[in-house]
């Protein structure tokens, strides 16, 4: 027997403990449509406690069968190194780092016959490259205004150097002298689901002092429900583990003492959560603190210039703190034109009104739309807000921004290319089973499974969170 209650919920004729008459008053929506006098009573004093419902507005929800998820980003469509200046006089450049400053380590996409724009030491210089060998960081480029890189002011050694193809020349009636094609540049991505689990345990002598509620005439049910508040409490609490581990997990290191997955299987690997990820491939900003609303506007406008680099996602949901929150209210209050005006609101059907139902505020900067929401976790002293008031430095987190939308990435496993949210949850699950949320019944009580003087109820999900194009997320810390 499984305590799974819901819709299919049905009074008993009598006081019997069942799994179809068993209501969960902390999930359970019949019951607050019905009982608001027990939800009432049994109200308490921190509130409506659980935080989960984060991942529910900003992501979606997919089955897997494998133990990881392997997904390939394409990398920028356009060709732009950092570079050092190895020899100005005879013009050559030795490329060094991608334009995002990861170091070159593959074959660059510069080709003989491309037109360059080389930047560095305040100048800039169109040139056409003359030497560029397969397998070779080092070319050799010809100003088209000067007869050498001297001449146009650069220095050897000069490591600001940025180049960037825009084009290529080549003379009548020859053939094509690049020497090899560009081929779309792929990164590939992988994360691994863990297992969460928890239990409440009640002996059999404290399961008889259960809590019933008599219904009459509700959707034609009458007779007895009954309910375990401590239960309840901790099948809310697992649901919010399954929310905080998808936001917080890393995966383990090298240097960590945690014993790695064996193959017996035997250890753990950890996750890569949406902090993790945004920390590890995305953006970070400590702009906005409300110090000066003036200040927050510039420091907002930097943000959105970091998207310009990024792909420039026009929807983006804000997850954001408290005291961020009226920082951002403030901010847009000194601007002569606040507010919603020109909001699509498209990742709400295009209403405003439904934004508003689920707690969201909408505001237009530039291109960009932004749908602003309190995140009760980063409030909350008992989950992130306690931490975050503890934190030193920049480990404190104040929000996160996420874009909205799908993008496109190529699925290693299905092997062909998809459309899935940025922001996605992966379960494991299969014909035979589904770990999204399992729930069951063991011991004596409320079950036949053993000798066990008690009812033990377990929960169990595995996991993982699957963060696409993290170059579009920022964290506000």
């Amino acid at each position: 027997m499984a305590i799974t209650a819901g819709s299919q919920t049905r009074a008993a004729a009598i006081q019997a403990a069942t799994s179809e008459n068993y209501l969960d008053i902390q999930n359970n929506g019949w019951a607050q449509q019905y009982l608001p006098d027990l939800m009432e009573k049994e109200a308490e004093v921190f509130g409506k406690r659980t935080i989960s419902g984060f991942l529910a507005q900003v992501s979606a929800e997919e089955a897997m069968q494998s133990d990881q998820v392997i997904w390939s980003e394409q990398g920028r469509l356009h060709l732009s190194y950092k570079c050092d200046m190895v020899d100005v006089t005879a013009s050559t450049i030795n490329i060094t780092h991608n334009i995002d400053d990861v170091a070159q380590t593959t074959t660059h996409g510069i080709r003989v016959g491309d037109q360059v724009l080389i930047a560095g030491g305040g100048q800039t210089v169109t040139a056409r490259v003359s030497v560029a060998a397969a397998g070779n960081q080092t070319i050799t480029v010809q100003p088209y205004g000067y007869e050498h890189m001297t001449n146009a002011g650069f220095v050897n050694g000069d490591n600001t150097c940025t180049i960037l193809v825009f084009g290529s020349e080549n003379a009548k009636g020859t053939s094509y002298v690049g020497g090899r094609a560009n081929k779309p540049s792929f990164t590939t991505f992988t994360n691994k689901p863990i297992i969460l689990k928890d239990m409440y345990e009640v002996s059999g002598s404290d399961a008889s002092q259960i809590g019933w509620v008599e219904v009459s005439g509700e959707d034609g049910q009458n007779g007895y429900l009954w309910y375990l508040k401590a239960e309840g409490d901790t099948r809310a609490r697992f649901t919010d583990y399954l929310e905080m581990s998808m936001i917080e997990s890393e995966k383990v290191h090298a240097d960590s003492a945690i014993a790695l997955p064996t193959d017996g299987g035997a250890g753990t690997a950890g996750t890569e959560g949406l902090f993790a990820a945004i920390t590890s491939r995305g953006h970070q900003s400590s702009g906005v603190t409300g110090v000066n609303a003036a200040t927050d506007l510039a420091e907002f406008d930097a943000i959105l210039a970091e998207f310009d680099k990024n792909g420039a996602i026009e929807e983006n949901m804000l997850f954001v703190n408290r005291a961020t929150s009226l920082a951002m209210d403030d901010m847009l209050a000194s601007m002569n034109s606040y507010g919603a005006g020109g909001t699509s609101y498209g990742v709400f059907d295009n209403e405003e009104d439904m934004a508003l139902n689920l707690g969201f505020s909408g505001f237009r900067r530039g291109s960009y739309d932004f749908y602003k929401s309190d995140w009760k976790y980063l409030n909350d002293l008992a989950t992130r807000g306690g931490i975050n008031a503890a934190a030193t430095g920049g480990e404190a987190i104040r929000g996160v921004v996420i874009p909205a939308g799908v993008s496109s990435v190529y699925d290693e496993q299905l092997g062909k290319n998809l459309k899935r949210p940025f922001l996605h949850v992966r379960y494991r699950a299969s014909q035979a089973e589904s770990r999204k949320m399992k729930t069951w019944v063991t011991g004596s009580v409320g079950a036949l499974t053993s000798d066990l003087d008690a009812m033990t109820v377990n929960f169990l999900s595995e996991r993982c969170m699957v963060v696409q194009g993290a170059n579009n997320f920022m964290l506000l810390n």
